[in-house]
């Protein structure tokens, strides 16, 4: 962490140099383009900007908010009602290439400097590498065909630049992330002041998420996951931390951990970089602000029972009338239910009263009412990412985590199933380590299931709960090709509404998605008003 404590946000903007020889000579006192780069520590800061740039708190938790783990009050996208003007397309946008810029301007000039040595300039960049081959794996991600570009351009050269072939953007971001692995050291070479920065096993990560993704890779999936579950010694030793709450709320376990292989650093206090989304996530009564991010019925229902069985299963032992007994731990973790007791900062507790009339308190705080914007609107608050540091107005300095371990055990039990290969073996060292892990103790849950049942929807479940609320949720229903179904019709809440109404569980928002057309995001429209060669997405 002490690496990213004083992040010095540098000025990269070049100065007109004058034709007159005698401004042209440097001057001592200040920098310029001619000897910003020279100076190892604004290079430092240039490196520390581009780690800065990478990724926000509201990107990271409102990307579940377009698929049917949570509801938003602020986001049109869930619902249809967006257009190429749609101020959040614009945003994102222009955060990624902002990020390319900053990133190509750093690779152009960091060979002007010659007091770092030549190995940590070359780690260096291949830490630069991997941040714009992230930006670029999203901008592919969310719109398909993108400009591509990787030096230092004019604003009149942008004015004209066309969209590159998706394919092609792919194979740069597969070329960046393997050059990146090539020259970075693993986690294990980092000094303690360096916790955090980009590792070799990072871009192997990134790498297998950006092929599985794909759909049609899947062996290659299978071997860059093994090239790091069998090969630690060169690319870290990682491991399932061994509380799945604690690395989202304990401060020491969430900033030092075996699991972690890239995660956005923060720092408590007022001179490090913070967030503060959860002010609008947690219960009312524990402080928080409004709820602008609600868990979804439709995620809770996809935990699975303490045997192991959906709670779809006749067999389950699911009560509908007490549906959060005896249910995957995780659930407890990540989403606050009605009579959920909550553990206080102090040590003490106090119980969540979120059905209507239930709160002995008054007023009554959590509680679901139709028409209170405040309150939840599904009737479900977040835990997970709760911090009990936090300071005045939930001001966090908890890192949010991009890449975990568990998504590498994940990646490669989807990988094996679909290459037929998912057997005992690969069952243990992936969905059974994280069930252990989680705090499953029923054989039943813990043992292969056999090659008979929906393996399929078994790992897909498992990858859900895993990593709500992380931000990878809509990527996958995306990839799957199931936002057209689940993202088509209500997006639903506890069961506190008219129980002549989709048996009482409540309507919270009807969502509409064209797969025609919504698989892929609309061009911005002032983009397209600057650039005549960029074209639009289909349907817009």
């Amino acid at each position: 962490m002490k690496y990213f404590k004083k992040l010095f946000f540098a000025t990269l903007a070049l100065l007109a140099v004058s034709s007159c020889k005698k401004l042209d000579q440097t001057p001592e006192n200040k920098f310029t383009d001619l000897n910003f780069w020279t100076t190892s520590l604004n290079v430092n800061g240039a490196l520390n900007n581009n780690y800065s740039l990478m990724y926000t708190s509201a990107l990271y938790f409102f990307n579940d908010d377009m698929s049917d783990n949570a509801y938003s009050t602020n986001d049109p996208i869930a619902s249809g009602s967006f257009n190429a003007s749609t101020t959040k397309f614009l945003s994102d946008w222009t955060y990624y290439y902002s990020g390319i810029n900053s990133c190509n301007l750093f690779l152009a000039n960091v060979d002007q400097n010659k007091t770092l040595t030549a190995d940590v300039i070359a780690g260096m960049k291949g830490e630069v590498r991997f941040i714009r081959a992230w930006h670029y794996f999203n901008l592919m991600k969310w719109w398909g065909d993108v400009p591509l570009i990787t030096g230092v351009i004019t604003p009149d050269q942008a004015k004209v630049i066309a969209r590159s072939p998706r394919a092609t953007v792919l194979n740069f971001v597969l070329t960046e992330l393997e050059a990146a692995a090539a020259v970075l050291p693993s986690k294990d070479k980092y000094t303690a002041a360096q916790n955090g920065r980009i590792t070799n096993g990072a871009a192997l990560a990134l790498e297998a998420r950006v092929l599985l993704y794909e759909g049609n890779r899947m062996a290659d999936v299978v071997t860059i996951c093994e090239k790091l579950m069998n090969n630690q010694a060169t690319y870290g030793s990682y491991a399932l931390a061994s509380d799945y709450g604690s690395l989202f709320s304990n401060a020491t376990v969430n900033k030092t951990n075996t699991e972690s292989m890239l995660s956005l650093q923060f720092v408590s206090g007022t001179a490090g970089r913070t967030w503060a989304d959860d002010f609008d996530f947690a219960p009312i009564s524990t402080g928080a602000r409004v709820n602008s991010l609600a868990p979804t019925q439709e995620l809770v229902n996809d935990y699975i029972m303490a045997n192991g069985k959906p709670i779809t299963d006749a067999a389950s032992g699911y009560n509908e009338n007490n549906p959060y007994v005896n249910r995957d731990p995780r659930l407890t973790a990540t989403i606050v239910y009605d009579q959920y007791k909550w553990l206080n900062p102090d040590g003490t507790t106090q119980i969540i009263y979120i059905k209507p009339g239930s709160d002995p308190n008054k007023p009554p705080l959590n509680e679901y009412a139709i028409g209170n914007e405040a309150v939840s609107a599904s009737g479900y608050y977040w835990r997970k990412y709760f911090d009990p540091n936090h300071l005045a107005g939930f001001v966090s300095g908890l890192n949010l985590h991009l890449i975990r371990w568990a998504e590498v055990l994940l990646d490669y039990a989807e990988a094996e199933n679909s290459l037929g290969q998912m057997n005992a073996t690969v069952w243990d060292k992936t969905i059974m380590v994280l069930r252990q892990r989680a705090g499953f103790t029923d054989p039943n849950a813990l043992a292969y299931p056999g090659n008979n049942t929906d393996m399929v929807n078994i790992i897909r479940r498992e990858r859900r709960t895993e990593l709500a609320m992380e931000g990878t949720r809509t990527e996958d229903i995306r990839r799957y090709k199931l936002s057209e179904t689940v993202l088509n019709g209500y997006a639903h809440g506890a069961k506190f509404g008219d129980p002549t109404v989709d048996n009482g569980y409540i309507r919270v928002q009807l969502r509409k998605f064209d797969p025609g057309k919504n698989y892929l995001w609309p061009i911005p429209q002032s983009e397209i008003n600057l650039d005549n060669n960029l074209t639009q997405n289909p349907g817009y």
